[in-house]
């Protein structure tokens, strides 16, 4: 949604919608894309001949979500151009650390005696990840996504800066302009999504979560 469209009309639901469904592309591409680098990260500095990676692992991790997000936009829309793709890439980075980390602690948890008499009844090393780690761990991985999707809500309004759309749009056309109510319109409507991702996450986690916990 262009800038200048905002601008030159009041706020309506057409333009709050369009940003809206730009605002969550971002989101969801971004954590997608995270969850299916991350999650695997985060697995493998746990096995055995890779844990000398999970510092260097983490640390990248770190660094990523350590530098303003403005700044990260700043240096790959040099590279990568104006768009939706340097705020999907910039969002990517963001997302990265909660995930990893969450993965990596999740396993990490599972009770070793548990881990000890799977071994003792044969199973694979494979067959203890997909049947025992992977469910007792889920919990502490989905908290991860949960948190990395709410604090992207928040970055993604940036993207606007750079033509990604979103609710940022309302926020970056009503300072030049002076107008409060675009400002007001896009801080709230970025505040009530963190809200709603938040929910319905929590809900999918109680869903997800439940079953596990029973088995």
């Amino acid at each position: 949604m262009e800038a200048n469209m905002v601008g030159s009309r009041e706020v309506g639901f057409g333009s709050v919608l369009d940003a809206g469904v730009e605002h969550v592309r971002l989101i969801l591409i971004s954590t997608g894309l995270a969850i299916a680098v991350a999650v695997p990260a985060g697995i493998l500095i746990t096995r055995q001949g890779f844990r000398d990676f999970s510092g260097l692992i983490l640390g990248v991790a770190n660094i990523g979500q350590s530098v303003p997000s403005i700044a990260i936009l700043a240096v790959f829309m040099g590279i990568l151009g104006l768009g939706a793709k340097t705020a999907i890439f910039a969002l990517w980075l963001y997302a990265l650390l909660p995930i990893v980390r969450n993965a990596a602690t999740g396993i990490e948890e599972v009770d070793p005696n548990i881990i000890e008499a799977a071994t003792g009844m044969g199973m694979t090393n494979r067959q203890i990840l997909l049947q025992i780690e992977l469910p007792l761990a889920f919990p502490v991985m989905f908290a991860g996504i949960r948190t990395a999707a709410v604090i992207n809500v928040g970055t993604a309004a940036l993207g606007a800066f750079i033509g990604a759309g979103g609710f940022g749009t309302f926020i970056i056309t009503g300072i030049p302009l002076s107008r409060e109510r675009l400002i007001l319109v896009g801080a709230i409507l970025t505040a009530v999504l963190a809200v709603l991702m938040d929910w319905a996450l929590g809900k999918i986690e109680d869903r997800l979560v439940a079953p596990t916990a029973r088995a």
